[in-house]
Parts: structure tokens; sequence; C-alpha cells
């Protein structure tokens, strides 16, 4: 997933609004962009405010232009609001996020949870967060791209925050054939790699598959498979227990 931007997004001054009188007319002076994004300070006579270009717009926020005190409140939580968007589609220009890396990072960036929770669901509607089409895709990545076990995939997505059902759903996709060929392949490569007497072989390779994350009925018939090939002779099937 790519998605390019073309503004930046910054943070309103801290407080700005206390400095702005509670019951006059506030009206709009001067317009100035500011350097870096798409962001313009809005000149109230002596008072400031840094606003988003796209907020500008929606409010009409142009010079001879009339606000309260109020008004502004309600723009400076849309700005923030969109902030935040802006953030977590930064966040997703690199890869696929889940959900609950994308609230840490939201919270790394000193987002309040209310608003949190609305990018969330904002992110969920345009189809730019999706769990389950994210463990479906790290699943099948992992075990026939990386050579991983399904416990191993199982462990890097209750990692990312995934719940065990849609974690169970998309290893479910993952066929008994898919992952044993890819254990097959890392077993012999193993193998061949492994010096010593045909028993340590088998012991460190069935080892090593363990760790991959490979099922104990898996690498059984892994090595049985090496054996048949003539990588392994000479080796009862039930020389190494792995459960």
């Amino acid at each position: 997933m790519t998605i390019q931007l073309d503004f930046e997004a910054e943070q309103p001054e801290e407080g700005v609004l206390s400095q702005f009188p509670d019951n006059e007319p506030l009206t709009i002076t001067k317009v100035e962009r500011q350097k870096s994004g798409h962001r313009y300070m809005l000149h109230f006579g002596p008072y400031r405010l840094s606003v988003h270009e796209d907020i500008m717009i929606k409010y009409r926020m142009i010079s001879g232009n009339v606000f309260t005190k109020e008004d502004l409140q309600e723009i400076v939580l849309a700005d923030e609001r969109q902030r935040a968007y802006v953030e977590g589609l930064r966040y997703l220009e690199r890869k696929p996020r889940t959900r609950m890396e994308m609230a840490r990072r939201l919270r790394q960036k000193e987002i309040g949870e209310e608003l949190i929770d609305e990018v969330l669901e904002r992110l969920r509607r345009e189809r730019l967060i999706d769990d389950s089409q994210y463990a479906k895709q790290w699943a099948e990545q992992r075990v026939t791209g990386h050579r991983k076990g399904k416990l191993w995939v199982r462990h890097e997505l209750r990692g990312k925050g995934i719940d065990k059902s849609v974690i169970a759903e998309a290893l479910d996709g993952i066929s008994i054939d898919q992952e044993r060929q890819s254990a097959l392949e890392l077993g012999r490569k193993k193998w061949n790699a492994v010096k010593g007497e045909p028993s340590d072989k088998r012991r460190k390779t069935g080892a090593f598959l363990m760790r991959r994350g490979f099922s104990g009925g898996i690498v059984r018939s892994v090595l049985n498979t090496l054996r048949e090939d003539g990588d392994i002779n000479g080796m009862e099937d039930d020389f190494y227990e792995f459960d």
C-alpha cells in the first residue's frame, strides 16, 4: 500500500485560544501561508491562529470574515482532527498497519484517545486499516515467502494486536501442503549445512524447524521425506520426538 501525501500537518499552538477575547467579534485581518506544509497563519488583529488549508476552506476563513471565540474552538478541534488523520495516513505510507499499531503511533504523536478512536474508525471505513486482510496477507507472506511455521506466525500476529479469531481464519487459509513445502525446503537446506553424523543432522535439523514455528507433525514428516530422498539414511521415524 502506498499513499502519497502532498501536505504536512502541524499541531496548532497549544493554548492559543486562551488569548482571544470571549465576547467580541473576531475579524480576519490577514492571511499568511506558512513555509512548511499546507498551513496558513490567520491574523485577527493582534491574535493569530494556524490552521490547515482544508480547514480554512471548509470554514471560509478569508480576510474580512468574522468569527466568535466559540467558532474558533470548533475550528481548532477540526484542525486537530485533520492533523490526527494526516498522521495516520503518513504512518501508512511505507506499509499496511494493524489497528493496534496505528493507535500506538497516534498516541506517540500525543493525540487524544477520543480523536484516535475517530481516526481509527475513519481509516477502517476507508479500508486503509483492515486487520483481517492484514492477517491473511501476513500469513501468506511469512509461510510461503519467509518459510515460517504457523506457530511462529500466530505469535507475530498476536504481537500486532490482532484478535485470535482473525488470526485463526488467516492461518486456515494456509494449507498444510504449503506449510509443509516451506518446512521441507528449509529443512533440506539446513540438513546439508550441518556437519556430523546422520543422527546429529536429524536432531539439529528437527530442532531448527521447531524453532521456526513448525509443528512436531510437520517436522517429523519433513525428516521422513528427507530420509526417503536419501538425505537421511538408516534413521527410524521415531528417532527423535518433537511433540
